[in-house]
């Protein structure tokens, strides 16, 4: 959506621009996903890095997002944006009302809705809703990447234990192999 000037000067609330995200640690890029993984150490580390990128991103959403969505003139609606921490450890962006009786993307549709909520909020709650959604695709999808490499290089290292009790002298072909790895 493109703001008028009349508009742009009336904002409250600001989107994450592309220098937000560049200061973030890239490594754990899609790039790192499509490599010849060669050995669990590999995907371990992958995985680290998706987590901790997950963690920086929640990190950015709580100090530019929610900082503004916590501020004035937004303190102030009937709804807010919140941190909603999950069963598997991550964190995401809900709206819900302040005494934690509802939550869910409804409430802030009936936001948008009301008649009592000021014209001049709405362009920045429909941009807070847009932040919010992406932000936690975003998450969502860091979070899944770095736990399947967790479980990729678990099951690494069930075939390879199952390997070295077969194969004669398979412990010293894989030292061999992960020390030219390492070159």
């Amino acid at each position: 959506m493109t703001s008028t000037p009349s508009t742009a000067a009336a904002r409250r609330f600001y989107p994450l621009e592309q220098a937000d995200f560049l200061k973030l640690e890239q490594a754990a890029s899609l790039k790192g996903l499509l490599q010849p993984f060669k050995g669990k150490g590999a995907l371990t580390q992958w995985a680290s890095q998706c987590h901790r990128l997950r963690d920086e991103l929640i990190e950015l959403a709580q100090r530019r997002v929610l900082a503004q969505a916590n501020a004035y003139p937004f303190r102030l609606l009937p709804v807010e944006l919140a941190q909603q921490t999950t069963g598997a450890g991550t964190t995401f962006l809900r709206w819900r009302k302040p005494d934690r009786s509802a939550m869910g993307v409804a409430l802030w549709q009936g936001l948008i809705a009301s008649a009592a909520t000021p014209d001049t909020l709405l362009d920045d709650l429909y941009a807070m809703e847009q932040q919010r959604i992406v932000l936690n695709m975003q998450i969502s999808l860091l979070h899944t990447l770095g736990r399947q490499a967790h479980e990729c290089a678990s099951k690494l290292a069930q075939a390879e234990s199952l390997y070295l009790q077969r194969v004669p002298g398979g412990a010293a072909s894989i030292r061999t192999t992960c020390s030219k790895e390492s070159l």
